[in-house]
């Protein structure tokens, strides 16, 4: 198992102090490390930092790390470090030179001297629905080639699938997982990773905010169907059933509890808002009168009723019917020559209208006569509107 947290804080314009730190547990032996570090912003194209660490595993470590912008498209990153241990001193440099490509690709050029000495080219990818990269290191004592490949679907929970294939002279690794945002500040992921001589092991992952909490299970040593089996179908299994019996309800009760304060917090100023609209539509009631008759000499548009708020079932309007409020006067007073036009913006702002369910989705219903035949459309609160439409029309032919 293995814990990681770390916590930034701005000390001025250009310096920051970053305080971090792990715990790892591994058959039976563990251990932890502390870092302290202090950044400075030197220029526009640069800074530095100078880190200080200690921890029961590894000795002090002092360590100094440079970044440089070279031009608009290229930068480099140098980090020093002296690692204290019981062997003695060891020395470590690490320089990774990189440059855009393109407007979603960066390729990195890596030399490693000391701790685990090696060359390391990759290229990665990236883009709003995918995350590509291939990568080749020659090095002591790790020496492969890697290509990683993650999806990423534009739902609100950001899911990510990805699959990657490693192979070297320690072996070839395959490993596929996924990972989901199950509440505002954390993302579940697992990884089932199948290799040879590895065998099959499986790695859950939580991340939230700034701490990382990291499980790897290694279940056989053999490729064994059935452990590869269980490994993939056990965690799913496992995030559906605690995501509807325990997360969703979380985040339900959540919800409802940020709305109820919210309601409490502007219940003042809603009441307020709520007696400007009713003035204002007392003082349409005129103008109104004098459009319907234009309306109906010409046969063109008269708003029958309209609705704004948030629309429930039949069994629970009684008690929610207070969350959409009437709002017929008001748009018939936006009518101008049998047309009505709204933008993209939230309805709220209207004259005649307000909010009548703070923090939660609205929607404005209209039922409107238009050359003498019913039509009837339904938009989202932000959703640009425009009537009449054929495509509202009300088909009364059955």
């Amino acid at each position: 198992m293995h814990i990681s947290q770390s916590i930034e804080a701005p000390l001025t314009a250009s310096d920051t102090a970053i305080l971090s730190g792990s715990l790892s547990t591994q058959n039976g032996n563990g251990g932890g490390s502390i870092n302290f570090a202090l950044r400075r912003v030197t220029s526009a194209k640069g800074w530095g930092e100078l880190e200080f660490g200690a921890g029961d595993l590894q000795g002090p470590l002092f360590g100094l790390k440079l970044f440089r912008n070279l031009t608009p498209r290229c930068f480099v990153t140098t980090n020093c470090a002296l690692q204290f241990s019981s062997r003695g001193i060891r020395p470590g440099l690490t320089t990774v030179l990189a440059r855009n490509l393109d407007k979603n690709t960066v390729g990195y050029l890596q030399w490693r001297w000391g701790i685990q000495s090696a060359m390391n080219t990759s290229i990665v990818r990236d883009t709003k629905t995918s995350h590509f990269t291939v990568a080749l290191q020659l090095g002591i004592p790790h020496s492969f080639a890697l290509i990683s490949y993650q999806h990423k679907f534009q739902d609100d929970d950001q899911t990510r699938v990805k699959g990657s294939l490693k192979a070297g002279f320690f072996g070839t690794v395959v490993e596929y997982g996924a990972e989901r945002k199950i509440s505002r500040h954390s993302v579940l992921g697992a990884a089932v990773s199948v290799g040879v001589p590895q065998g099959v092991s499986l790695k859950v992952k939580l991340n939230r905010a700034s701490q990382t909490y990291f499980f790897p299970i290694h279940l056989t040593d053999q490729l064994l169907p059935s452990a590869v089996f269980y490994a993939t179908v056990g965690p799913l299994v496992a995030y559906f059933a605690m995501h509807r019996l325990i997360i969703k309800p979380y985040l339900r009760a959540q919800k409802e509890k940020e709305l109820e304060k919210q309601r409490e917090s502007t219940a003042t100023d809603i009441l307020q808002k709520k007696q400007e609209a009713e003035a204002a539509v007392r003082l349409m009631q005129e103008s109104v009168r004098r459009i319907i008759e234009a309306e109906e000499s010409r046969m063109g548009l008269i708003i029958v009723n309209a609705w704004y708020g948030k629309f429930v079932n039949d069994k629970s309007r009684k008690s929610e019917k207070v969350k959409v409020i009437d709002v017929t006067v008001p748009l018939q007073c936006l009518v101008k020559d049998s047309k009505l036009i709204l933008t993209e913006a939230s309805k709220a702002g209207l004259p005649g209208f307000y909010d009548p369910c703070v923090g939660e989705e609205k929607n404005l219903k209209v039922l409107y006569q238009f050359r003498g035949v019913l039509h009837q459309v339904m938009a989202l609160d932000s959703e640009a509107l425009r009537i009449p439409k054929q495509s509202h029309r009300i088909d009364t032919d059955g």
